[in-house]
């Protein structure tokens, strides 16, 4: 049958990356300033490097003919659409950030968005986090969401403090040993 008469899925349906839905609904996107100047770059270069190399790229391709067969072409037009949607991610995401100066924070013996803890838990391992907003956590660099929750369990307790971490493996708990924020 002729392409031109069925609906093939370009896998572009849902407009929205599966980490966009990280965030819970309802909820402020907060984000350092550190993330809020890396997301900026990002959406810079997918804009101004990227995306016009990309079409370039596309538009010597559609110039060399058949299309149908046209590897430049069809990668460029795929890769294309990655990068509006990314583009659309990313602005979507820093229109709604609310930025955070982790070194700002007066009430610095406390556990608050932009900490970063040290803490023991009930086998005697000792784990350090920075809390820092959904879009930059990287959990294996010790960034973790401040919806997390480990982030959850750690919100407003004071060096010292015995918290309770509820998993699904169940109840553990963390003493927290170190908070320290930026210098101001």
């Amino acid at each position: 049958m002729n392409k031109a008469f069925v609906k093939e899925s370009d896998g572009d349906e849902d407009d929205d990356p599966p980490e966009s839905r990280a965030l819970p609904a309802g909820t402020k996107n907060y984000m350092t300033t550190t993330g809020y100047r890396a997301l900026n770059d990002e959406l810079m270069q997918l804009m101004n490097v990227e995306r016009p190399e990309v079409v370039q790229t596309v538009s010597w391709a559609a110039s060399n003919g058949d299309r149908s067969e046209n590897g430049d072409y069809i990668y460029g037009k795929k890769r294309l659409r990655e990068i509006d949607r990314r583009i659309r991610f990313l602005t979507r995401r820093l229109e709604s950030a609310e930025v955070v100066d982790p070194a700002q924070q007066p009430n610095r013996d406390q556990v608050f968005f932009g900490a970063t803890v040290r803490y023991c838990d009930s086998q005697g391992r000792e784990s350090t986090v920075t809390i820092v907003g959904v879009d930059e956590a990287e959990p294996l660099l010790g960034r973790i969401s401040w919806v997390s929750p480990v982030a959850r369990a750690l919100i407003k307790s004071r060096e010292g403090d015995t918290v309770t971490l509820r998993t699904p493996a169940g109840i553990e708990e963390l003493d927290i040993l170190d908070i320290r924020y930026p210098d101001r």
